[in-house]
C-alpha cells in the first residue's frame, strides 16, 4: 500500500537519481556519453529508479500535481525494464537533455511543499 508519509522519501529518491544522472553525464555530448557503456547503464538504471519512485507515490499526490507527466515517467521505467532490447540511445539522451531539466525543479518544489 502506498502511504502518504512516504511521498517525501520517494521524491527525494527521484531528486537523488536526477542528480546522479547529471553527475554521470557531466558536460559530455551524446557520442561520448553512449560510448562509455558503464556510465550509460548507470544512467539508465537511475532513470528506472525515477520511474519506480514515481510509481510508488500515492495516487492522491500524483493527482494533486498534474503538471508532472507521471504516466510518461512510469512508462519510461516500464519500457526500460520490459523493452530493454529496443531502447534507443537517442531517447535516453532526450530524457537527460530535456525531460530531467524540467522535472528536477518540480521535484524540488514538491519537496519544499511537503516540508
Amino acid at each position: 500500500m502506498r502511504e502518504p508519509r512516504k511521498d517525501p522519501k520517494r521524491l527525494a529518491d527521484i531528486l537523488e537519481a536526477i542528480d546522479n544522472i547529471f553527475q554521470y553525464v557531466g558536460d559530455d555530448d551524446m557520442a561520448s556519453f553512449v560510448a562509455d557503456h558503464m556510465r550509460y547503464h548507470a544512467v539508465v538504471y537511475n532513470i528506472m529508479i525515477i520511474g519506480e519512485a514515481a510509481n510508488m507515490l500515492t495516487l492522491e499526490f500524483r493527482e494533486s500535481h498534474p503538471l508532472t507527466p507521471w504516466r510518461q515517467i512510469t512508462g519510461m521505467r516500464n519500457f526500460l525494464i520490459h523493452g530493454y532490447h529496443q531502447v534507443e540511445k537517442d531517447i535516453v539522451w532526450k530524457v537527460i537533455e530535456e525531460d530531467l531539466h524540467l522535472l528536477r525543479p518540480q521535484i524540488v518544489d514538491y519537496l519544499a511543499e511537503l516540508q
